[in-house]
């Protein structure tokens, strides 16, 4: 079973940076897309940003662009999501996930894997 594992969450101010990271056990066909998304307390959970193992491309929601960035290292099968600018709002439960290809964020496509989250605070 392919597990996923988040790290890098935490509390910070306003303005303040955060790189989460998300360690896959093992790379295969069934995980070769990635994504984070993140679920604010009592809301939907929502997808962010995304990136394939396998090709330089990369998505993003709109409310991800410009401050957002997914990276990955094949090497350490792990990607990341840099946060800038963070926001009182941006607080959530941050996931990431796995599916075979995409383009999973219209729901075409189901997620194959998914972490258990890394909570992130923002304070004013």
């Amino acid at each position: 079973q392919i597990q996923l594992v988040e790290s890098g969450g935490g509390s910070v101010q306003a303005g303040g940076s955060l790189r989460l990271s998300c360690t896959v056990s093992e790379r295969s066909y069934s995980n070769d897309a990635m994504g984070w998304f993140r679920q604010a307390p009592g809301k939907e959970r929502k997808f962010l940003a995304a990136i394939t193992w396998s090709s330089p491309n990369t998505f993003y929601s709109n409310y991800a662009k410009g401050r957002f960035t997914i990276s990955r290292d094949n090497a350490k099968n792990t990607i990341y999501l840099q946060m800038t600018s963070l926001r009182p709002e941006d607080t959530a439960v941050y996931y990431c996930a796995a599916a075979n290809r995409w383009p999973f964020w219209t729901g075409e496509v189901d997620m194959n894997y998914w972490g258990k989250g890394t909570l992130v605070t923002v304070s004013s």
